[in-house]
């Protein structure tokens, strides 16, 4: 049964070394996604699932220590799901899971056994709610890292240029994520999301579909658009 999660953004620029002179802009959302790790380590899980999107339509799982990095973004850095294992093959980490790759090297996590998952951004909603209930019936106690950004259509200078449903999608992702809203989050509109460049989606509906049953309490640490991307930090427990 889902136990905690964590939803936190995926930029490679939370990384400080690719975001280079830009770093501090980042400072406040690194933070919050410390805080959200906490939150997970202190539920004690017996497992702990990165999920994050990837480009393929499916899905493609990842053990623990298999290896990613940010040299496709300039930065000869590497990065381990986890402890290394015998078992680990070469296929590297996307960047969505990289960057949570990242994120719990630098808390040091070592509370469970870790692995990763890349699910395709196109993919239909009801999928990943039969994915998430999967992985909620993996253990007793599992827990969720969940990698994601909202809009990238913010401001005329985001990756996508201005739109105007940007602000109110991502103001209605915020919410349902701050209050652990299993519904609003399954009824996320996936033609809409991928309109406005969201690369969240199908990762909080795999969130939604562990959770279903649970009965967690969500809280929102973090909301932003730098860059014109919305960026959010939220824990259910």
């Amino acid at each position: 049964m889902l136990v905690a999660a964590a939803v936190c953004p995926c930029p490679p620029l939370l990384v400080p070394e690719v975001a280079a002179g830009a770093a501090p802009e980042m400072d406040a959302a690194r933070s919050a996604c410390a805080d959200a790790l906490g939150v997970l380590a202190a539920a004690r899980p017996d497992l702990l699932v990165v999920v994050g999107p990837a480009e393929q339509s499916g899905r493609g799982s990842f053990p623990q220590g298999a290896p990613g990095s940010f040299r496709g973004f300039g930065v000869d850095r590497d990065v381990r799901l986890g402890t290394a294992t015998d078992t680990v093959g070469g296929r590297e980490l996307p960047p969505s899971l990289a960057v949570g790759a990242w994120l719990l090297e630098r808390t040091g996590w070592a509370d469970a056994p870790i692995e990763g998952l890349g699910v395709g951004e196109p993919l239909p909603p009801e999928r990943c709610i039969e994915i998430g209930r999967q992985i909620g019936a993996r253990a007793g106690r599992v827990a969720l890292l969940v990698m994601g950004d909202a809009s990238a259509c913010r401001t005329v200078k985001a990756p996508g240029y201005l739109d105007e449903r940007a602000a109110p999608f991502d103001a209605e992702v915020a919410r349902a994520l701050g209050a652990a809203d299993v519904a609003a989050v399954r009824a996320l509109d996936a033609e809409l999301a991928q309109e406005l460049k969201a690369s969240g989606r199908a990762p909080w509906q795999v969130l939604a579909g562990a959770a279903e049953g649970a009965d967690l309490s969500g809280a929102l640490l973090y909301e932003d658009a730098p860059y014109g991307v919305g960026y959010l930090v939220a824990t259910w427990s």
